[in-house]
């Protein structure tokens, strides 16, 4: 193997990226603010309201927002595996899509 070949090895970039990600760690910990937090520091949050006023607590549903996500998520792997399949290799593609569109019937079922 020649040097260039070692330098970009999987393992030679993994360990230079977390070195590099631990050196800015370290610098964002010394850049860090330093003041001591506040009596109300680890209280529950309650929309930005003080601690007697938690009775009027909102808790928003995001009951539909779940069925988007879960429907965008299903559809971009679906995409993303359908599109880099290898020439050839028609099974796994077929198979995506078949669950693709049962998870979408059971996704959006009455």
């Amino acid at each position: 193997m020649t040097a260039q070949q070692i330098i970009i090895s999987t393992p030679v970039l993994f360990l230079a990226f977390l070195l590099l990600l631990m050196l800015f760690s370290l610098y964002l910990k010394r850049k860090a603010d330093k003041t001591p937090s506040g009596k109300h520091a680890f209280d529950p949050y309650a929309c930005g309201q003080s601690t007697d006023a938690v009775s009027q607590y909102v808790n928003p549903n995001f009951r539909r927002m779940f069925y988007l996500a879960f429907f965008f998520t299903i559809m971009h792997v679906l995409v993303m595996i359908v599109a880099t399949a290898p020439r050839g290799h028609t099974l796994l593609p077929v198979v995506y899509i078949a669950v693709g569109v049962l998870a979408m019937l059971i996704l959006f079922r009455k």
